[in-house]
């Protein structure tokens, strides 16, 4: 199963956001997309989940190798600060999504047993939505896809709210999750990239670039995706981007072919 992102644009008046982004993602990869502030990520989220419309460009999933438009059906669209209903509980709430999605419903689980799964305070289950904190809400969200297991799961910022033991819970879910799901996690937290990522994608000037596997494995890692980054710049020329890519691939190359030359020695 493949996400495919073709040539999106997208500009508000003389602001040109999205300028021919274009990727390929694949089941089985949790894939970090990263940019600096401003870069597009949550317009481009927007786009995939269906809430803007692309000045050009498609979105389509791709399923043994048949090619169709994506749809809401096939995902779901975690993000950092949700809007729920407030005179519902959270127990209600689940399970009216139950009951509206009922065709869609994957998991066997009684709503108690997923509450206890991630950790849900047993009062709070039966309190109202509008005494949840952030982190507690952004629980109720995991909980939504969680039941419908949708084919892409897009998750923009969302584990910031959340404790460290749940961070940690919905880590081992995604891991769990990722060979029959495309998951899309965009972040400002390296270090979640790095625990959780197999894949990292940056978003700059408009344009999608897939870093190198090994950078997820280098030590320097946060130091290298941050030197890129800057040195592309925010509002950079459109080659920029691709030109730090390939000098830094060029540099790596010659870094293993040394280290080979002197392992021989």
């Amino acid at each position: 199963m493949k996400l495919l992102i073709e040539n999106i644009h997208k500009s508000f008046g003389a602001n040109d956001v999205l300028k021919g982004a274009e990727e390929v993602f694949q089941a089985g990869q949790i894939y970090a997309l990263l940019g600096r502030n401003g870069s597009g990520k949550t317009t481009l989220f927007d786009i995939i989940a269906q809430k803007k419309k692309a000045d050009d460009g498609q979105v389509l999933l791709e399923i043994d190798g048949e090619q169709r438009p994506l749809v809401q059906e096939d995902l779901f669209y975690m993000v950092a600060n949700p809007l729920l209903p407030n005179f519902l509980t959270g127990r209600e709430f689940l399970q009216f999504f139950i009951d509206v999605n009922k065709e869609r419903v994957k998991e066997n689980r009684s709503l108690d047993e997923l509450f206890d799964w991630i950790d849900f305070d047993k009062f709070e289950r039966d309190y109202l939505i509008q005494t949840y904190s952030l982190g507690t809400r952004n629980k109720l969200q995991m909980l939504m896809f969680l039941l419908i297991k949708p084919n892409v799961i897009l998750m923009d910022e969302p584990l910031t709210s959340l404790d460290v033991v749940v961070q940690l819970q919905i880590k081992k879910l995604l891991k769990a999750m990722e060979n029959d799901h495309i998951i899309l996690f965009s972040t400002h937290i390296l270090q979640l990239a790095t625990d959780l990522c197999d894949q990292l994608v940056i978003l700059s000037d408009g344009k999608l670039y897939k870093l190198p596997d090994e950078k997820l494995k280098d030590p320097n890692f946060e130091d290298e995706i941050i030197r890129i980054l800057s040195k592309a710049g925010p509002k950079g020329k459109e080659s920029d981007m691709a030109k730090v890519l390939a000098e830094d691939s060029q540099v790596s190359s010659r870094d293993i072919y040394e280290k080979g030359d002197d392992a021989d020695v």
